[in-house]
């Protein structure tokens, strides 16, 4: 082999047509799914408008979908998405998705097969690369150069280098995907991985479900990285063919491939991780928390919003009672999901708990609607990010953690484990 590659090189070439590219290589690559929300669709559909070309270059690789602030919160964000909702009809997009056929992005468009092994997925928010973890270059781009790819289906990028994680060893209980990238955001900083792409690998990879590589990858760009990616094996395979009749163009990284670094994780000692104020790499074992009470816990969101995250907190909180004083928001990651949680007696649980459940949206992760922080107030939250002033008042605090510590932190009233009580 003349050119060893890793995963995300084979698959920039693939999409630029050459037969190799190495790091620092400025390429032109076709583009397979382009994505926007509320938020940030109306400023590229103004750069596609502007551009001046009549319709978009191929109706069924646009994906829009109104997640961040519905139902509308106001009349601006009402406005944001009608002129999306005006736009997908004007273009007779394929894939436009809000309210009871939506859900948030990053949780609905795997869920709906629109992203495969191999593809090239561009998208206006940072956690486009979520998709990385079905073996797929995902990344974030800008609003308006996702006009640009809109208009033309294509895009300029330079070639990342690759840092390579390796996890090997066994999970402790309560432990996941969310531990995972919270405890490697400690290890090398919300600048380690600067424009690079960040590969998850090893035996603990191979045998994490889905919906754990899936938080993986959307969490990957809190250490600045330009995209994550997992290998596809069988179980995203088999994840994908339940979804969609398209073929995945299965890649593998080379033996002999280059790597900026590779970095060996031992899964062994690891506990429940907590990201404390005001960065997603501050974290601490979470027997090193010390004493945290909070106002409010919030689970959901596109890292931690779906099927398998709601089961694990629903069997802590079964029989069990959110503490005086705590509010604990619970928001499904889709539509679907919403309504497997029913079936399944999950929001009943939560209910019953004394939680709110509220609908398919992101809420609060970004201090949009449906739980911001007053002043002074403490959340823990399943989220991605908790940036000063994320989840409402710049003097509020969030820390971030897993489902299963979400949910016993909610019934405790504090950040605790769910050995706290007896699970």
């Amino acid at each position: 082999m003349t050119h060893p590659m890793t995963i995300t090189e084979k698959i920039l070439a693939a999409h630029a047509g050459l037969e190799y590219v190495t790091p620092g290589d400025l390429i032109k690559v076709n583009v397979d799914l382009a994505l926007a929300n509320d938020i940030t669709a109306p400023l590229a559909i103004r750069v596609f408008r502007e551009i001046g070309k009549p319709k978009v270059f191929d109706r069924e690789k646009i994906a829009l979908v109104a997640d961040h602030f519905v139902p509308n919160k106001d009349i601006p964000s009402a406005q944001q998405a009608k002129l999306m909702r005006d736009f997908a009809r004007e273009q007779d997009l394929l894939h436009y998705y809000e309210m009871g056929d939506g859900g948030v992005e990053h949780v609905i468009l795997p869920e709906k097969g629109l992203v495969v092994p191999g593809d090239l997925v561009m998208g206006a928010d940072s956690h486009t690369c979520t998709y990385g973890a079905l073996g797929a270059f995902s990344t974030g781009v800008g609003s308006t150069d996702l006009g640009a790819v809109m208009a033309t289906g294509m895009a300029w990028l330079k070639v990342p280098p690759t840092i390579r994680v390796e996890y090997e060893g066994r999970l402790q209980p309560w432990v996941g995907g969310k531990d995972l990238i919270l405890f490697t955001l400690g290890q090398i900083g919300v600048e380690g991985a600067n424009y690079k792409s960040l590969e998850f690998a090893g035996e603990v990879i191979r045998n994490l479900p889905m919906d754990h590589r899936l938080t993986m990858a959307n969490m990957a760009v809190e250490g600045g990285a330009k995209n994550g990616i997992v290998e596809p094996d069988d179980m995203t395979l088999n994840y994908v063919a339940t979804r969609t009749a398209r073929a995945a163009r299965v890649m593998k990284s080379d033996e002999g491939a280059s790597y900026d670094r590779v970095l060996k994780v031992r899964v062994d000692e690891i506990e429940p991780q907590i990201a404390f104020p005001h960065s997603p790499d501050n974290v601490k074992a979470i027997s090193g928390v010390g004493l945290v009470q909070l106002d409010q816990v919030f689970i959901g969101s596109c890292t931690n919003g779906r099927l398998d995250d709601l089961r694990v907190a629903a069997a802590i909180l079964k029989n069990k009672r959110v503490a005086s004083g705590t509010r604990l928001i619970v928001l499904p990651g889709s539509q679907s999901i919403y309504k497997t949680a029913i079936q399944e007696g999950l929001l009943e649980t939560f209910v019953d708990a004394g939680a709110v459940v509220g609908p398919p949206s992101c809420g609060p992760c970004l201090g949009g609607h449906l739980g911001i922080l007053a002043e002074g107030e403490r959340a823990l939250s399943t989220t991605n990010r908790n940036f000063l002033g994320r989840m409402g008042h710049p003097k509020s605090e969030v820390y971030l953690a897993n489902p299963a510590v979400a949910a016993a932190s909610a019934v405790l009233g504090r950040i605790g484990s769910p050995d706290e009580l007896g699970n």
